[in-house]
């Protein structure tokens, strides 16, 4: 097999990858419509959610169309295997986070954009699954599957979806002011104990302690369901 064709099936699997997150996705957001609403911030707090993310996506989704043309300049030879093999470990990577994250969210799982985020009114924590290690998996999933995705296909839309990646800090940054409010107690206690991106290795006072409340977010696309801790195994949620 050449080079030519080892990119071509990646970059199928690749557009299956991404065609199955966006029915999880859009699954999630025709649930969440039929949810009482909590708190809200930005576009959300007068359409909800669902209209915040979608002037948000709509217009993003027409530029990277517009933009999916190849990169003047392409690499070769080893450099274009190394893209290719680097950029299938990041993706499948970020897949796998993302759609883990939204499994552990469950019933809780809400769309939100940059423009505006919202909270369901009976609005829970969640700790379960990559939520013990980092307080935003599925954007961190996220982050991970657009650098893949530019190394991988190289076109001006994927370098247009990493410039964009700022906008995925706005939006967890709006999400953890939403559960700071709703969920001051429990919330703030999590996230003094989680990072936000990056996980970190386990420290003496993060040891399971009876009866401690625990926290997580909202992603994506997501909220948190509340519960004691407990131990996780990688994968559980």
């Amino acid at each position: 097999m050449t080079v030519e064709d080892a990119e071509q099936v990646v970059r199928g699997i690749g557009a299956v990858l991404v065609g199955v997150i966006w029915a999880v996705a859009a699954v999630g957001a025709a649930r969440a419509l039929r949810r009482p609403a909590g708190r809200a911030m930005g576009v959300a707090t007068r359409g909800g959610p669902l209209v915040a993310y979608l002037l948000a996506g709509v217009p993003y989704l027409l530029v990277c169309i517009a933009l999916w043309h190849p990169l003047p300049t392409q690499p070769a030879g080893t450099t274009r295997v190394a893209c290719l093999v680097v950029g299938s470990a990041l993706g499948a990577a970020g897949a796998g986070l993302y759609l883990w994250g939204r499994a552990a969210l469950g019933d809780m799982y809400n769309v939100s954009s940059s423009l505006g985020s919202g909270l369901f009114a009976d609005h829970r924590l969640v700790v379960s699954g990559p939520y013990r290690f980092v307080r935003h998996p599925m954007y961190l999933g996220i982050v991970l599957g657009v650098v893949g995705a530019l190394l991988v296909y190289r076109t001006w839309a994927t370098l247009f979806m990493v410039l964009a990646l700022p906008g995925l800090v706005m939006k967890a940054r709006h999400e953890d002011r939403l559960l700071g409010e709703q969920l001051d107690g429990p919330f703030d206690d999590y996230r003094a104990r989680v990072p936000a991106w990056m996980p970190r290795p386990a420290r003496a006072d993060d040891r399971e302690e009876p009866g401690r409340p625990q926290a997580g977010e909202t992603g994506l696309e997501g909220s948190r369901r509340e519960g004691r801790r407990r131990p996780l195994a990688m994968g559980d949620g």
